[in-house]
């Protein structure tokens, strides 16, 4: 298992959640993007700062695997880790509390 380098806690709000009561499965992309523009800020780096000098990243590929739902209320934890192959940088994410999704 390759070792996380930053995890971000964040709580399901009600809005998030479809009609069977579980969070719509767009919104773990929300949660996997604000956990890497809050890992690039906890290092120094802005994404903004990154557009303006011409250095847009942008998600090329996602491969989700969904295990247990989420509920309103739940608190869960999104981490990562990243590796660089050749002139990219590959962003490997984790949604867990209870294994959310992979």
């Amino acid at each position: 298992m390759n070792q996380y380098i930053y995890e971000l806690e964040m709580k399901v709000r009600d809005y998030e959640c479809d009609l069977q009561g579980i969070v719509n499965n767009a919104n773990y992309q929300h949660y996997l993007e604000h956990t890497r523009h809050e890992f690039l800020t906890s290092v120094g780096v802005s994404f903004a700062a990154l557009h303006e000098q011409g250095v847009d990243p942008v998600v090329a590929r996602i491969n989700m695997a969904f295990k247990t739902p989420l509920k309103s209320g739940d608190k869960f934890i999104s981490k990562l880790f990243m590796k660089k192959e050749g002139i990219k940088y590959v962003f490997y994410q984790d949604i867990s509390g209870k294994v959310i999704i992979k």
